[in-house]
């Protein structure tokens, strides 16, 4: 009776494992990826990423986006998510994080130094745009103009600091509108000029250009020098109307994960993000600001996931990213 029971039980549980192995295993993998407001652009770009993934890997990566109030809270939240967390950020502030400084001042966490890079995104990038009518062609040309630097966000804040920096603070007239309202209020001529930062292609600067004829203003290499920030040549024909490349600044942005994050899956992301970015650049034109000379712009270490990616696919790695 004894053998008979062992003998049903080793057969239920063979039969138990044949139908297990039976069973089909998922090999989906699901990421959470921290992004912006969803008012922003940079939202916008998550939801593409994430069509993006799904369809570059067959259904294997499933991406949830989250909304978020910024990459201050995209770099704290690293440090105490766990798994497949992926965020966007400029790099400088990663660099903050790892030293505890400015925003991060005494609010450190050794967990910063998990922190690895992925991918570069569209950079944020300043963009001056005059009226054609306003016949402004650089900085100088700004004294006595009215200009929309908008309030709270990085162009307002950044187009501050270049109009002091080029010494034209206290010359030129700063308008009370809303940035969402600088095409209307150009078209009617309510102001000369607003500063705008984004990705390029800017939605706004496309509309103005095509509405009303606009210059936007290339910076010298002495200002951009004196930005510090990094130089950005956006290509001629961009925008409508423009003849020639504009040389302005960024901020770079670039998709960040965590060493909790495993190697394969850093791998398939970032090489699904690469194969697909011809696609998205046909659906959105700020994906074809993307190209391998951004990889410059990553500080620190690289997720050894996507290390392996770039090896085998000839990109140009500095010793302190590996």
């Amino acid at each position: 009776m004894r053998r008979n029971s062992q003998t049903i039980m080793t057969f239920g549980l063979a039969l138990g494992l044949t139908s297990l192995l039976a069973t089909p295993i998922s090999a989906e993998t699901r990421v959470t990826y921290k992004s912006a407001k969803t008012t922003s652009s940079y939202y916008q770009m998550a939801v593409q990423f994430a069509e993006a993934m799904k369809s570059g890997s067959g259904n294997n990566i499933i991406v949830t986006v989250e909304e978020s109030q910024g990459s201050v809270q995209n770099v704290k939240e690293a440090a105490v998510r766990s798994g497949n967390y992926v965020f966007t950020t400029p790099p400088v502030l990663v660099k903050l994080a790892k030293a505890s400084k400015v925003m991060f001042k005494g609010k450190g966490n050794p967990k910063y130094n998990d922190i690895r890079a992925l991918f570069p995104i569209p950079s944020l990038t300043m963009h001056f745009v005059l009226s054609k009518k306003s016949g402004v062609k650089k900085f100088s040309d700004l004294k006595g103009k009215t200009i929309l630097l908008g309030k709270g966000s990085f162009g307002a804040k950044e187009g501050a600091k270049y109009l002091k920096l080029f010494g034209i603070k206290d010359k030129v007239k700063l308008a009370n509108v809303e940035l969402s309202n600088a095409v209307p209020a150009l078209k009617n001529g309510q102001i000369d000029g607003f500063v705008t930062a984004g990705s390029w292609p800017a939605p706004n600067v496309i509309e103005a250009a095509a509405g009303t004829g606009v210059h936007v203003i290339s910076l010298t290499s002495d200002q951009v020098k004196k930005t510090k920030r990094t130089k950005l040549v956006i290509p001629a024909g961009t925008y409508k109307g423009q003849t020639s490349p504009i040389t302005t600044t960024s901020l770079p942005v670039v998709a960040y994960s965590t060493t909790r994050m495993d190697a394969p899956t850093a791998y398939a992301l970032t090489k699904t993000y690469w194969t697909e970015k011809a696609n998205m650049g046909q659906k959105a034109n700020w994906w074809n600001g993307v190209d391998k000379g951004l990889m410059s712009n990553i500080i620190g270490k690289i997720h050894p996931g996507a290390l392996k990616y770039y090896r085998e696919s000839g990109f140009n790695i500095t010793a302190s990213q590996k």
